[in-house]
Order: structure tokens, then sequence, then C-alpha cells
């Protein structure tokens, strides 16, 4: 006599059982819930795969290409502009460039690194590259490693390796600036809550840049600090008696030193004509810009470059620009930081979080407005202030710091376009009756 055999559950490799054919109702129950259970898997799957390759939003495609787009420029011209130097200093033509190449194959996976990084991750060790950046910066200033450039002892150097701790500490001051406000919110309408302790220890990073005496470095800082407090939503009122104490301070500062006197005296026209005295570096860099006309005398072939330029690749490289280039190229360079400043102000826009505003509006202030800082300096538009132009000129600390600001923004800009739809999501299990 047959005896109808009830079929086996087998087990499969994802731990759910799946009966043999030919059972019974009990079995038919168990196909349905391992099918329940299958298309679960599936669906977190579909998931895991879509967030792997999904698509960002358009304000992060157009903040990235931007920048990549700045970066590969500046390695062109860098190459352009400091070919002699590099030849003269015994370093072949590439010397220089393949430096900036270096820090540049650093600077940009880091950049897409940090993108890719949570938010929550630098609202953790937002205190690290300040304290970071501060402790190096004493050493600069306390140590025989600290390297006196220009006259501004603002560089570190370790064997052959030289580098900025200032710039680290613009990072620094970004993600901590944004993490002590975001937590002061609710205080933020009263001096003391705005302030402390946001603004002691800014001012300190400050004062460590200056005594070193870059002053040009600690305005560009200072003009950060202002737009994160702007940008955190205190009072206006507020903010304009900063402002008045910041201009007070950096006009005692410009008249301290007799260096930034003879600047400012020529830059009012009431200093020395002379052209090989303290007017030869803007002098030079405005017939620069005034030999390349419209379109410019063609990539490489600069004469401004060849030892009559100082700082060619570094603080006047968009005076070689406009000369290599013409007028065509520099409203090129000018239309690039004017989309970056765009792309910041849509990811503003969408930000809906005070720390998000706060860094994106910073880093948008100090990248930006140090671009167009430089840029004015080699119009003449102001006297000689010392800062490079950002993602373009040389300068490794420089280009490295600067992409690490840009991939912070644009981790911001990840999480805000793709909030984690899937953190709730639980698959459906098997039941057995």
């Amino acid at each position: 006599m047959t005896q109808t055999s009830r079929s086996r559950p087998r087990a499969t490799p994802e731990g759910v059982t799946r009966p043999a054919s030919g059972g019974t109702a009990d079995s038919r129950f168990d196909t349905a819930a391992y099918a329940a259970a299958l298309e679960g898997r599936l669906r977190l799957a579909r998931i895991s795969m879509g967030r792997a390759i999904r698509a960002e939003s358009s304000s992060f495609y157009l903040l990235l290409g931007t920048t990549l787009f700045l970066v590969v420029f500046g390695l062109i011209m860098v190459l352009s502009s400091s070919s002699v130097k590099s030849f003269t200093g015994d370093q072949n033509f590439f010397g220089v460039f393949w430096r900036q190449g270096t820090f540049a194959l650093i600077g940009v996976p880091l950049m897409l690194v940090i993108s890719r990084l949570p938010v929550r991750i630098w609202r953790r060790w937002a205190w690290l590259p300040l304290v970071l950046g501060m402790i190096l910066q004493i050493v600069v200033l306390t140590t025989p490693l600290g390297i006196a450039v220009g006259g501004n002892k603002n560089w570190i150097g370790i064997g052959s390796f030289n580098a900025q701790p200032s710039e680290l500490i613009k990072v620094g001051l970004v993600a901590w600036l944004a993490l002590i406000l975001a937590r002061r919110e609710p205080y933020l309408h009263s001096w003391k809550g705005a302030l402390l302790p946001a603004l002691p220890v800014a001012a300190a990073g400050v004062g460590l840049v200056i005594a070193g005496g870059d002053l040009g470095t600690s305005m560009i800082i200072v003009s950060l600090i202002l737009a994160a407090l702007y940008f955190a939503g205190i009072r206006l009122k507020m903010l304009g008696s900063l402002v008045l104490v910041g201009a007070i301070f950096a006009a005692m500062m410009a008249v301290a030193s007799s260096s930034r006197i003879t600047r400012l005296l020529q830059y009012t026209g009431s200093g020395s004509t002379d052209l090989h005295g303290t007017a030869w570096q803007s002098t030079q860099g405005q017939w620069a810009l005034a030999a390349g006309g419209i379109f410019g005398v063609g990539l490489g072939n600069s004469t401004a470059k060849w030892s009559w330029l100082p700082a060619a690749d570094n603080d006047f490289i968009f005076a070689i620009i406009g000369e290599e280039l013409g007028l065509i190229g520099a409203i090129l360079v000018l239309g690039l930081f004017v989309v970056l400043a765009i792309a910041f102000l849509r990811i503003l826009r969408r930000s809906n979080d005070l720390f998000s505003r706060v860094v994106t509006g910073s880093v948008m202030v100090w990248i930006v407005g140090q671009a167009f800082v430089n840029i004015a300096v080699v119009l003449g538009l102001l006297p000689v202030l010392g800062v490079p132009l950002p993602l373009i000129s040389s300068g490794g600390s420089a280009l490295i710091t600067t992409l690490i600001g840009i991939g912070l923004v644009l981790s911001i800009a990840r999480d805000e376009s793709h909030p984690d739809e899937a953190s709730s999501y639980t698959p459906p299990r098997p039941v057995r009756r």
C-alpha cells in the first residue's frame, strides 16, 4: 500500500527552507512563505545596488565637475608658468609641475573619499583638524622647523617636505565652527550664546597665523569666520559690530609693518614709482595682462615668466593666464569661479540643518572669496596680499585642504539628495504554522 509521503524541506543557502515538489497543503504554505522571503531579499539587493550606483543631484555634479576642471586647468597653467623657474633651479622643465601633480593625485582621491563619508563623521571629528593645525602652527613659530617665505613665517619644513599649517586651520575652523554653532542654535540670539566658545577659539587660530606675519591668509580666515556666523543666523547688529572690530584690527596690523605700509602707499599712488622697487611685482603683472590682449600670445609663450614676474606660478598665475590665453582665458577663469559659487548656493539652499548651512557657506566664502581677492590683486584693485588662486596656483597644502573642504560640501550634497530610504525596511520572514 502506497503511503502519501510528506515532502521534507531542504535548506537553501539563504537559510530559508524550501519544500520539494509534490507536497501537501502545508508544503504549499511553505512555498508561499519562501517566495515572500525571497522577494524581500531581492528587494534589499536592489536597494543596496541602487545606493551604490544611484545618480547624484545636479548640484553635486556641477560642483564636482567644475572643481576637477579647475584642477586640470591649474596643472596646465602651473606647467606653463613654472617651466623656466624649474629649469633654472636644476629641476628640468617639469620639476614644479610633477610636485603639483603629485599633490593633485593625493587631493582628488581624498576629496572623493570624503564625499562618500556621512556627515556624522565630521560632526564627531570636527575638532581634530583644528587642533592639529594649531599645534603645527605653534611648532612653526617656536622651533627651527619653521620656515620664512617672503617675510612670513608660516611654513613647516621636514626634510624636503614643506607645508602650511594655516591651510589646515581653515578646514578645522569650517567643521568646528559649524559643529559648535549647530549645538548652540537655540542660544544664538544672545552675545554669549553666539560667540562662546566659538569666537575665542577662532581668534586664537587667527592670532597664530598673524604671529607668523601672514596678513593675507589671516584675512581669508576672518572672512570665513564671519561667514560661519552669518549663515548660522546671528543678528546683523552683532555681525556688524564684529566686522567693525575686525576692520580696525586689520588696519592696525597693516600699519604695524614697514613692508605693508610701503605696499599700501604704492597702491594708493603716493609711494615710490620705481619699477625696480616695491612696484615691481604688481607692475609686471599688469604688463603681462596687457600683453595678452583679447586672444593671448599662446599657451607656453609668456615672456613674463622668464624671471620678470615673481611668483608667476603662485600668487600671480592669473597674470600668466591673461598673457597666454588673453581676455578670453581670463573671463573663462572668472566664469568658472562664478559657476562654483552657483553650485555652492544651490547646495546651500537645499541644506536642511544649521551644520550643513554653515559648512557650505563657509567653504564658499573661503574658496570663491579668496579667488576674487587674488584676481583683484593682480588687476591692481587691491594691494598685494600674498594669497594664491584656489585650485590653480601651485602649492600642495593649499590644494589638498581646498579639495578637502569641497569634499565635505559634496558629502553634504549627497546626504541631502539621498535620505536613507531603506533604514526602516524589514524583510518579511517565513512563518510556520
